[in-house]
């Protein structure tokens, strides 16, 4: 154990003192956090005025929270943080959808609708169908799939940003699949939208000249028993934000091509009607870990 701190030997003073820690991940994380924060100082030289902004930065960020803003995911997601989270730990195997970032609006407490429900409740936007199947690697159907579903509305606008001018639940749904593992839903066509600017991640993204749009998606958490789950988006084909999403969260897989429909579409999906665009994906679910 080192006695008194210097300079050199700050790390390993303060990861000394934890050498009692029980919990053996624990005591990696915070070795591993030590060593990497001290590094970080010792390479930038940060005066105590800078120092305090970033405190102030961070306090700032804690306080923008409440019930409805999570500040804290989106500096994760800003920072490209979140997108190498979901990487790491769902790695595509065995054929498997790519994961993606969660995000900061999903919500509990979507009610499971038929198939074919139009979650668009405020009547913005374009109409859109979005169909696919739910099938395990080697292409067999899985039925009781649940596909928890949520979208801006057609003005790049979540529910949970304006409480009150938009009907609770807009643009979010669950369906289940049957024995074919197809699903299907009606929606608007999703629009690019800028991430929330009127906070320090806003700030952040101001003085660092970086843009905060995010392409065109729509949201997906994908469930079935014996299957692990999938967080994913689909992202609009020719978005300009592809190339450059504020959160990191587009994977080439996931692009997909919408496609205007004169007569609504086809198939009984569709059921003919006035013009919409629809897209088609599948998911492709991985076995659970034993």
């Amino acid at each position: 154990m080192t006695r008194y701190f210097t300079e050199e030997n700050s790390a390993e003073t303060v990861i000394s003192r934890f050498a009692s820690c029980p919990d053996p991940r624990f005591r990696q994380v915070m070795e591993s956090a030590v060593r990497h924060l001290h590094a970080f100082v010792k390479e930038v030289e940060p005066s105590p005025e800078e120092w305090r902004q970033a405190i102030d930065f961070l306090t700032a960020t804690g306080q923008k929270c409440d019930d409805r803003r999570q500040e804290w995911i989106l500096l994760s997601d800003t920072l490209g943080v979140s997108m190498l989270l979901e990487t790491i730990n769902h790695r595509a195997r065995d054929g498997r959808t790519e994961a993606t970032v969660l995000g900061p609006f999903h919500v509990d407490g979507v009610g499971v609708r038929e198939m074919g429900y139009d979650i668009c409740r405020d009547g913005k936007g374009e109409p859109c169908l979005v169909s696919g199947r739910v099938a395990d690697a080697e292409g067999r159907p899985i039925e009781g799939a649940v596909l928890d579903v949520w979208q801006t509305n057609g003005a790049g606008r979540y529910d949970v940003q304006q409480p009150g001018e938009q009907p609770p639940m807009n643009m979010r749904g669950k369906f289940v699949t049957g024995a074919d593992g197809r699903y299907w839903f009606r929606t608007t066509k999703p629009v690019s939208y800028p991430v929330p600017t009127d906070g320090p991640v806003g700030r952040m993204l101001d003085a660092t000249g970086r843009h905060a749009w995010r392409p065109a998606h729509i949201h997906f958490i994908v469930t079935a028993g014996g299957f692990e789950p999938v967080v994913t988006h689909i992202f609009v084909r020719g978005d300009p934000y592809l190339e450059s999403d504020a959160v990191f969260g587009v994977k080439e897989s996931l692009i997909v091509p919408f496609v205007l429909e004169e007569d609504g579409g086809d198939g009984p999906e569709a059921g003919g009607g006035p013009p919409a665009w629809t897209a088609e994906f599948d998911f492709t679910l991985a076995p659970a870990a034993r």
